[in-house]
């Protein structure tokens, strides 16, 4: 999976085109991802008698990593990302640049 952790992205379909996030969990096994703003449900709790009057969280739901495009962070635009072999190990490449991300 080429979006890591931390990474900037924007959403490039689905209700929440155009959006842009910093990704908080990856699920590789699932092909998903969580980003931060976007896909944003409410849940309601029943009261307890630790919260008698309940409550309503904001939860990030996970979207499929093919709807979100990485952030070049110099470039400030969305890229399609490759690798490329180098003395230190795979590195993440910008495809049309070549330059590492």
């Amino acid at each position: 999976m080429k979006i890591r952790k931390g990474d900037k992205v924007k959403v490039i379909a689905g209700a929440d085109k155009g959006k842009e996030g910093i990704v908080q969990r990856v699920l590789p096994k699932l092909h998903r991802v969580v980003v931060e703003g976007v896909n944003v449900h409410k849940k309601h709790n029943k009261p307890t008698q630790q919260t008698p009057e309940g409550s309503v969280l904001d939860v990030y739901v996970p979207i499929d990593v093919s709807n979100v495009a990485l952030i070049d962070p110099k470039t400030k635009k969305t890229v399609k990302v490759g690798y490329k072999k180098t003395e230190k190990g795979k590195v993440r490449v910008n495809k049309k640049t070549g330059t590492a991300i």
